[in-house]
């Protein structure tokens, strides 16, 4: 990895690091799921999908796949904590906000990139 190539990479994970961190800075709970996580996953999901379009239509440098796909998705969206709700609800007993939490994230994120992903072909092929 070259230099300026790092400096794509790093400006794109402080950037989505610093986004999920303020959205999860305070818990948001319906009833017993949490919600933070699947916001930043269905979030980064949707601007990945739109990203990707872009990416093809502008027919952009890989740099930028750096800076959107892997810096700022990749360090907005949070696979980890994603597992440790789900082993949290799991180890209380909360098996109802267990499955809706691991459909909706799944689910929801597919939906979102897809979403993001018509929604920019849409836009650029008008």
């Amino acid at each position: 990895m070259k230099g300026l190539e790092f400096i794509f990479l790093g400006a794109g994970s402080v950037l989505g690091a610093f986004l999920r961190y303020k959205i999860t800075e305070s818990p948001l709970i319906f009833n017993t799921l949490p919600l933070n996580v699947l916001i930043v996953n269905v979030i980064g999901a949707f601007i990945l999908g739109v990203f990707i379009v872009l990416s093809a239509q502008w027919n952009l440098d890989g740099r930028y796949s750096l800076f959107a796909a892997i810096g700022f998705c990749g360090s907005l969206t949070t696979m980890s904590s994603f597992a440790l709700d789900s082993s949290n609800l799991l180890e209380t007993k909360h098996y109802g906000s267990l499955v809706i939490n691991i459909l909706a994230n799944v689910g929801l994120s597919i939906g979102a990139l897809i979403g993001g992903k018509s929604l920019m072909s849409a836009i650029v092929s008008n």
